[in-house]
């Protein structure tokens, strides 16, 4: 009351003796003086009503719509709306999970407080990434709504735990570091494995032929960490990437060849197909509406949560979910440390060890060590021998043994984990594509093919079977066989199929046939960014470097190479000419379907980077010449070779694998008319003594029409633009 009656003195009508102290401007003795202690008190409440009031009219009335301050505060890096949500979610009154406008009523009185109810967790909704193929359902709305006692729980006590705290200043900080609140176990799908086919695989180390047409290559193949790697480079490759496309001929024996110790050096990030400008719009060729429907059904049955928890696993949920989040958080030691001291508590806890080996496999990425991820590769092996492993648990963990043994070099051991999986899932169809690559990485195309001509008996719209299946019969000469396979494969728009070697395949085996198609399916492949151009098809290439089919030798910067190889040409042809000439030919014949017919051989004395030392001796001075250009010799996704091809040959339209090397052509032999190249849309004639250079990573072509042999000297070199350090690690091919 009292204040009460201060508020209306000073608000409304004055006592006389507040006019006499206004009128003077001070004290009864004329004095000037400032404001007394209850006059200060008197204006501070009156500034604290109107704030009140102000506050209440702001609510009652709706002046703020604060929904719309929510949606725009979450374009900020910090995702307020996410921190207003989670932290001001304990003042939610009304139960519909987050702090708004009626819960401000209810908090003014306004407005009667509603029983909440508990809401699913919006995380636990989108857990699987649209790339990734679950293979697993739900879990029962219990488990959830438990999930979110404990997260609510958890919050509530976090925050009452120190009352003085302000909830929202707190944990702004931490917003950007961590992107969820508390993240329910089940969130492990965003590690949902990706199919393991992708582009690159180690090869064989053989002198190979000019060009490489057929291959099947794995991107993250024998991708052992190397430790003496430049740190700039991420190792992501193989030891070499082999030239020669034969699928069987190149990955045969892989597992002999690669050891634990094998080093590898990853391209750099530069090396990835030029992505073309926006091809979301595009229609899937040959793609009905209907069959798009029919895919988007699919498409949400596979959404389903999986589930990874058996009964016992449920009763240590909590715990689970503590180390999950250390993981999830990046810390990759105290997530090992804890897994590892529940699976000593609980042994016979699936979730627990799978959570052991999830994170021996990220402190192995992070140490880049081979030790720590075998280690990984066995905890998710011991998975399997737990009591009551859930199904879905079982896909998750031999899934990723596969994947992981795939990437140090360990073929034949994933063949196996692969097997083990189709005889456990007999009717996933996922599992024998995987399968089937398995085969295709250790050059099994026989066994392959069968797989997929199961899957096909099995679901014959299945098109990563068929595009797998179409690209074997090509690889056996099959041209016309192969081209529905892989053309239906590619209209299927199925997962995996959408792949720059399909597209190079399919137009191949098309232009073989005479088919002008060829073109469109070149131009969809460059379209989704898997070529650089329709002429440009090569699949491993360094983005930002100069195209273009001919070159100059001023252009180059290689001109002492030009010069000296020009200067010596009798010599470099001599020399070759009695190679020829000895009864045991060191020629060997191209191998690689490349020619519609004739006779063409070669005879090569540098490979990848490497000097033929046994071929070196019967061409002495042409191995010493050629010392002094180490952008040659050095040159490990090039070759050095003399070529000899034969009237009434003619080598098919192809693309060599890389735009990191230009190609030069030295004149030895060559007959007045009837041998030309073509180089995209270019036709030209060697000349003896002459060098040309083109970039063998757009399409090229050549006639042997003369009435005798064409001898020609082939030399490799490095694309200029490389740095010194792409030359130093890019790895070969």
């Amino acid at each position: 009351m009292a204040s009460r009656k201060s508020s209306r003195a000073t608000g409304g009508s004055p006592s006389p003796g507040s006019k006499r102290e206004t009128k003077h401007g001070g004290s009864k003795n004329g004095k000037k003086e400032g404001l007394s202690g209850s006059s200060f008190f008197t204006w501070f409440m009156v500034i604290a009503l109107l704030g009140v009031w102000t506050s209440v009219a702001v609510v009652w009335f709706e002046l703020v719509d604060y929904e719309e301050v929510l949606a725009k505060a979450k374009d900020f890096r910090y995702n307020l709306s996410e921190v207003l949500q989670g932290k001001l979610g304990i003042y939610d009154a009304d139960g519909d999970g987050d702090f708004d406008v009626e819960d401000a009523k209810v908090l003014l009185g306004l407005k009667e407080r509603s029983v909440p109810a508990q809401p699913a967790s919006p995380e636990s909704e989108e857990t699987v990434q649209p790339a990734e193929t679950p293979y697993v359902e739900s879990e029962h709305k219990t488990a959830d709504i438990e999930l979110e006692e404990e997260i609510q729980s958890v919050l509530h006590e976090a925050l009452h735990s120190h009352p003085d705290a302000d909830p929202m200043v707190e944990d702004v900080g931490a917003v950007e570091s961590e992107s969820y609140e508390i993240p329910a176990l089940d969130d492990y799908v965003a590690d949902l494995e990706e199919r393991v086919s992708d582009p690159d695989t180690p090869g064989n180390s053989e002198a190979m032929p000019e060009d490489a047409v057929e291959h099947y290559t794995e991107d993250r193949v024998h991708e052992v960490y190397s430790e003496d790697q430049e740190k700039q480079t991420e190792t992501r490759d193989t030891e070499e990437i082999n030239e020669d496309f034969d699928v069987a001929k190149d990955l045969s024996g892989i597992e002999s060849k690669l050891t634990e110790d094998d080093m590898a050096i990853e391209p750099e990030e530069s090396e990835k197909p030029v992505k073309a400008e926006d091809y979301s719009d595009d229609v899937q060729v040959g793609k009905s509406e209907k069959e798009t429907e029919q895919d988007k059904t699919e498409k949400a049955k596979k959404k389903k949560k999986p589930k990874l928890l058996n009964k016992f696993d449920k009763t240590i949920k909590a715990e689970l979910d503590a180390a999950e989040k250390l993981r999830k958080k990046g810390k990759v030691e105290e997530a090992l440390r804890a897994f590892e001291a529940l699976v000593n508590q609980y042994p016979q806890s699936p979730r627990a060890r799978y959570g052991k080996a999830q994170s021996e496999d990220d402190l192995a990425e992070k140490m880049r060590s081979n030790e720590m991820l075998q280690q990984a590769i066995n905890t998710y092996d011991e998975v399997l021998s737990l009591p009551n492993v859930p199904s879905d648990l079982i896909k998750l963990s031999l899934k990723r043994e596969a994947d992981r043994q795939q990437f140090l070099g360990r073929m034949r051991g994933s063949l196996v984990t692969l097997q083990k999986l189709v005889q456990l899932f007999p009717s996933e169809t996922s599992f024998k594509n995987d399968l089937g690559v398995g085969y295709l990485l250790i050059g099994d195309n026989s066994n392959a093919k069968k797989v997929y001509e199961e899957v096909l008996s099995l679901a014959p719209n299945d098109g990563f079977a068929k595009v797998h299946y179409g690209f074997i019969l090509k690889a056996e000469n099959k041209i016309a066989e192969s081209i529905p396979y892989l053309q239906e494969g590619l209209e299927s728009g199925d997962p995996g199929t959408d792949d720059g070697r399909f597209y190079f395949h399919l137009g191949d085996a098309l232009q073989r046939m005479g088919d002008k198609e060829a073109y469109k399916w070149y131009e969809l492949g460059y379209q989704r960014g898997h070529f650089a151009s329709v002429w440009q098809r090569s699949l491993y290439n360094v983005k930002g470097l100069k195209a273009q089919p001919w070159w100059t030798a001023r252009e180059t910067g290689y001109t002492e190479l030009v010069k000296s190889l020009e200067k010596n040409w009798k010599l470099i042809r001599d020399e070759g000419l009695a190679v020829m000439d000895k009864k045991r030919s060191l020629f060997l014949p191209e191998d690689e379907n490349l020619r519609e017919k004739g006779d063409w051989s070669q005879f090569t004395l540098w490979q990848q980077g490497r000097k033929n030392e046994n071929a070196c001796k019967s061409v002495p001075k042409t191995c010493a010449l050629l010392e002094r250009f180490p952008e040659a010799t050095g040159c490990r996704r090039g070759q050095i070779k003399y070529s000899i091809m034969h009237p009434g040959t003619h080598v098919w339209p192809h693309t060599g694998p890389t735009n990191c090397r230009l190609r030069m052509h030295l004149g030895l032999v060559i007959p007045k008319e009837g041998c030309r190249i073509r180089c995209a849309q270019e036709n030209r004639d060697w000349e003896e003594g002459k060098v040309l250079i083109f970039d063998d990573s757009f399409e090229h072509e050549v006639w042997q029409d003369a009435e005798s042999y064409r001898l020609i000297f082939i030399v490799d070199v490095w694309h200029p633009e490389l740095t010194a350090q792409q030359r130093r690690t890019l790895p070969a091919i």
